[in-house]
């Protein structure tokens, strides 16, 4: 099974839970299944940003991203996030890659510009070039992509910086690009949570549509649960799962009916 497994920036902030990730991705790899990593660092650089004096600016959960701030995007996340979890996944044993969308030119942007407002160097991905992905893993290697991309050719918008983009958003385009058979998001929570706090084992489009308009889905799940349902779109007939991160076999136990909260069509 090819697995995209997406990691969110607080599973990274410390060297325990990195190490723990790193395990996790490991004994997946060891059970024969192919693992492609992608991840955020959104507290990382913020964190970085304040040492630098760079405001933080948001709009509709998105980050106003100036000149300044993409350079500061794609030092963080192509840089201190990505290699610091490639060395952490080396010394579980995982022959990891790092690389970013200009690497190969393996994916490129489309400037985001919600509602005519201008949010800057924000992109979502717009093309998607497996070849160095693919050739990596035909080698045993495990891909470890940070989402930072530039601009494709012809898209309007300058073209002077990497584009930031979501990690969560881009998840979706990528796991359907490399083929995949699941795409694990995996987090903080046990899944998604019904009125009684109970994990919800699967959600379709419709019930999340109701879980959100009482309520029930609010605040930081929303753009994770409206995340899994573009990717479904991207890939039909995969998995999709937000599933909690926790443990050192915790991308395999993703895989389990009993794990997470699986994204259906109907």
């Amino acid at each position: 099974m090819r697995i995209l497994a997406k990691i969110g920036g607080a599973q990274l902030e410390e060297p325990a839970r990195r190490a723990l990730m790193a395990r996790a991705v490991r004994r997946a790899v060891e059970a024969g299944h192919e693992v492609v990593v992608v991840h955020g660092g959104g507290n990382q650089i913020r964190e970085l940003g304040k040492r630098l004096g760079i405001a933080e600016r948001q709009h509709e959960g998105l980050r106003v991203t100036d000149a300044e701030t993409a350079d500061l995007v794609l030092m963080v996340l192509a840089g201190l996030v990505n290699k610091a979890l490639v060395h952490d996944l080396c010394a579980a044993g995982v022959r990891a890659v790092g690389y970013a969308g200009a690497d190969a030119e393996s994916f490129h942007a489309r400037k985001h510009q919600p509602a005519g407002v201008d949010i800057g160097y924000v992109g979502a991905i717009a093309k998607v070039d497996p070849t160095l992905t693919f050739a990596l893993l035909e080698r045993g290697f495990t891909p470890t992509i940070a989402t930072s991309a530039p601009l494709a050719a012809g898209e309007p918008g300058p073209s002077d910086h990497s584009y930031n983009v979501n990690a969560d958003l881009a998840a979706g385009p990528l796991a359907a690009a490399l083929s995949c058979d699941a795409l694990l998001f995996l987090t903080d929570v046990p899944g998604v949570l019904d009125a009684s706090k109970a994990r919800c084992a699967s959600l379709s489009r419709a019930r999340c549509a109701e879980l959100k308009a009482a309520g029930v889905v609010s605040g930081g799940m929303i753009p994770k649960v409206d995340a899994a349902l573009s990717a479904l779109e991207a890939l039909p007939r995969g998995l999709v799962k937000i599933a909690p991160a926790d443990g050192d076999d915790c991308v395999l136990r993703a895989l389990a009916d009993d794990a997470g909260t699986r994204f259906v069509l109907s």
